[in-house]
């Protein structure tokens, strides 16, 4: 059955959330939805997400999945906010308990903080298949961004998330706390091993050059065009120009706001005494001296 797929492009954050739909019957799911956060001024919105939900409404839709790719680090999610809009069950895969457990340390966030994932209603196995109304979604553990990066095969389309980008920006860092240049590598080859004609909708698009966003590309243009890792480009070649180039980066301007948040599914953290909700910065923890 074919997927009617709507797609959100942010600016602030580049990032492309989803709504994947079955047109006969309305049950639907959200990928990778948006909390909007000004670092500026540590004010959270949700205009992004309204943007989502007010779709789902006007298309009289009946959301049934939220599902997380992985716990970001370039924005807030907005899956929390949507299932307390319109219900549905928050899915992520389950190595999220590795990325709790490391940021659960560095924000110092104590033994109340469980590590299990129970913050998320479901933990998504790689080879486990879920369903909204007639539609099926395969997931795929893509690890190498991320060790809990997930993908999801829905219909003719694999949503990728951070571990592969359009072919003129190439592929996600993997220099991230638990992320592995070769697992990189191994997860993309196992993306690019799908039929040449799968669509890939991606989770960002950075726009070089300043070209018009585009966000889906096919496993043929890929494996032809991809400026990182296309066909006939060695493991051991792509690992060492990857960690090359990610010991130039640095740390994306939300990613101590994004994962204290998305580690928990997108709920903000429990307020103070005082009635205000913190963020904590560590000092001296990220990047080089």
């Amino acid at each position: 059955m074919q997927a009617r797929i709507q797609a959100f492009f942010d600016p602030a954050t580049s990032t492309v959330s989803y709504v994947v739909s079955q047109p006969d019957n309305g049950a639907c799911a959200v990928i990778d939805p948006v909390l909007d956060y000004d670092p500026k001024s540590a004010r959270v919105s949700s205009g992004s997400a309204d943007l989502i939900a007010n779709h789902i409404r006007e298309q009289a839709l009946n959301l049934e999945w939220i599902l997380e790719t992985h716990a970001h680090a370039d924005h807030l999610s907005g899956a929390y906010y949507l299932k307390q809009q319109l219900g549905g069950r928050i899915g992520i895969g389950r190595q999220i308990c590795q990325v709790q457990a490391r940021f659960a340390a560095l924000f110092d966030l104590g033994d109340d903080f469980p590590t299990d994932g129970s913050q998320f209603d479901h933990l998504l196995e790689d080879g486990e298949r879920i369903r909204f109304g007639g539609l099926s979604c395969d997931v795929l553990h893509t690890p190498g961004h991320t060790p809990a990066c997930v993908s999801y095969k829905i219909g003719d389309a694999l949503f990728v998330g951070d571990t592969i980008f359009m072919p003129d920006y190439g592929t996600a860092r993997a220099d991230f706390p638990g992320g592995d240049a070769r697992a990189l590598y191994r997860s993309i080859r196992r993306i690019l091993d799908f039929p040449e004609h799968t669509r890939l909708m991606m989770c960002h698009d950075y726009q070089p050059d300043g070209r018009a966003p585009r966000w889906e590309s096919t496993v043929g243009e890929q494996a032809k065009h991809n400026q990182w890792i296309a066909s006939g480009v060695r493991e051991d070649d792509f690992v060492r120009r990857r960690k090359a180039r990610d010991a130039t980066l640095a740390a994306p301007v939300l990613i101590l706001p994004s994962l204290q948040v998305n580690i928990r599914a997108g709920r903000l953290p429990a307020a103070a005494a005082n009635g205000i909700r913190y963020l904590q910065i560590p000092l001296n923890q990220l990047g080089g001296s």
